[in-house]
């Protein structure tokens, strides 16, 4: 029951599943990372007194790490082609840090 058959590759519509997952997981891990090392790093102004930007740094951030995802995206759907279950695996435990860290970024750093 644990043995797989090397030579059975998982169909498209599986890997596109997977890729999928790992594109959202990284990108929510990957925004709370870079939100935090922001915070940290470069504190950002007031916003009360600020009445105009001409940096939105949540529109940045959130399109960072989407650009970011998606590349983390597409490595899962190559990856899942020979490594479906050691990517299910992996998605698992990435799911359960990009949930710790959201949290601790939306806890510290809101």
């Amino acid at each position: 029951m644990g043995e797989t058959d090397a030579s059975v590759t998982p169909s498209p519509r599986v890997r596109v599943a997977l890729a999928l997952q790992g594109a959202c997981i990284a990108t929510v891990a990957l925004y709370a990372v870079l939100r935090l090392v922001q915070a940290l790093l470069y504190p950002e102004p007031n916003p009360a007194t600020v009445i105009w930007s001409a940096h939105a740094g949540y529109l940045w951030r959130a399109w960072t790490v989407a650009y970011a995802g998606a590349m983390a995206g597409f490595a899962t759907f190559a990856a899942a082609k020979k490594h479906e279950a050691l990517v299910c695996r992996v998605l698992l435990g990435g799911l359960s840090v990009a949930a710790g860290l959201i949290v601790v970024q939306g806890l510290f750093v809101p």
